[in-house]
């Protein structure tokens, strides 16, 4: 076995050789970690991450480093491309504007929220616009699509990985919590699958939440998380040239590109699944390889992580996420007993 695999690596291309140490690591790291989710009734996201800290040492010297950095980069953002065949407009438009208007109000007020009192809690821009876009928007995918865009500096990775750990409990919590809160509220299941889907940050949790009370609510929360899911791209695009017009230049003088090429990836497969052109068995594949993607991207993120900065960040900064996961929870509930 090991001369097979012996002679499978000699026969790569240099560039795969060099990389593929790294890539099977992480691979392996979010295998387990998906073992571990599917029979502890754990998340996924979370214990990826939590494995990739406890082997950080394969992110720091050794064969497995260009690998371990190509997948926290390159595979990350292929994943969150191929978001997009999640993203269906014609399912979204049956919600009702007004609902609509008040997902997207939310995704964006929140993330404004954050910015405005990210000071208070002692933090600048870049760590506000990481965690409000990842309350806001999708958890764990959110947070590594808007790191791509920021200007770099020596607290990037500790940033990151503080916001994925925080929003992935904080979303666990949620899931439990929410549907014991929408059951005292009466909200009902349509009414009670929009507050989930519109509140809770990760898409697992959300569907977690919504089947737990019914399979309406489940259908229903799953669809309003997708029109989170889907200002993903026009936030990471807006926010890209918001940093390159006004966001001095990091100390390499390397600005986030003007159209990272996996927001254009995300667009166009949200408009060709939107238009009906990519067969749902097609669609269905590359939505579980975008997990898988994901999956091992966290997995490598966290192989690169100093846990001991990570921890540093603080208290003051798991305020400032839980302050942001109240106010859009609030602020959605306040709508839904506005519309209704």
């Amino acid at each position: 076995m090991a001369d097979t695999a012996s002679h499978f690596v000699r026969d790569l291309p240099e560039q795969a050789r060099t990389l593929f140490p790294g890539v099977i690591v992480a691979v392996i790291v979010a295998i387990t970690a998906q073992f571990l989710a599917d029979h502890y009734e754990a998340p996924a996201m979370l214990m990826a991450l939590l494995l990739g800290i406890a082997v950080a040492f394969l992110g720091d010297e050794g064969k497995t480093v260009a690998g371990i950095g190509f997948a926290a980069r390159t595979v990350l953002r292929m994943g969150i491309a191929f978001l997009g065949v999640r993203i269906s407009f014609d399912l979204m438009a049956g919600l009702g504007i007004e609902i609509v208007l008040l997902v997207i109000g939310g995704v964006l007020a929140t993330i404004a929220f954050g910015l405005a009192i990210s000071r208070l809690f002692g933090h600048g821009w870049r760590f506000a616009f990481l965690t409000a876009g990842s309350v806001a928007i999708c958890g764990a995918s959110a947070a590594m699509a808007i790191a791509a865009i920021l200007p770099r500096d020596d607290k990037s990775e500790q940033r990151l990985i503080f916001t994925v750990l925080g929003v992935t409990v904080l979303s666990t919590v949620a899931m439990i919590a929410y549907p014991i809160l929408v059951t005292k509220l009466d909200l009902g299941d349509t009414a009670g699958g929009i507050f989930l889907g519109a509140t809770i940050h990760d898409v697992a949790q959300v569907v977690g939440a919504g089947f737990s009370l019914s399979e309406n609510a489940g259908d229903t929360a799953t669809l309003v998380k997708l029109i989170r899911v889907s200002m993903l791209a026009p936030v990471v695009l807006i926010g890209a040239l918001l940093i390159r017009a006004f966001a001095d230049a990091p100390a390499d003088g390397k600005r986030p590109p003007l159209l990272p090429f996996f927001v254009i990836g995300f667009l166009i497969l949200a408009t060709l699944n939107s238009l009906g052109l990519i067969p749902t068995l097609v669609a269905d594949l590359m939505s579980q390889a975008s997990r898988w993607m994901l999956l091992i991207a966290i997995a490598a993120v966290g192989m690169k992580t100093n846990l001991k900065r990570v921890l540093a960040v603080g208290g003051p900064a798991i305020a400032l996420l839980v302050t942001e996961t109240l106010f859009i929870a609030g602020l959605i509930l306040a709508g839904i007993t506005y519309f209704a």
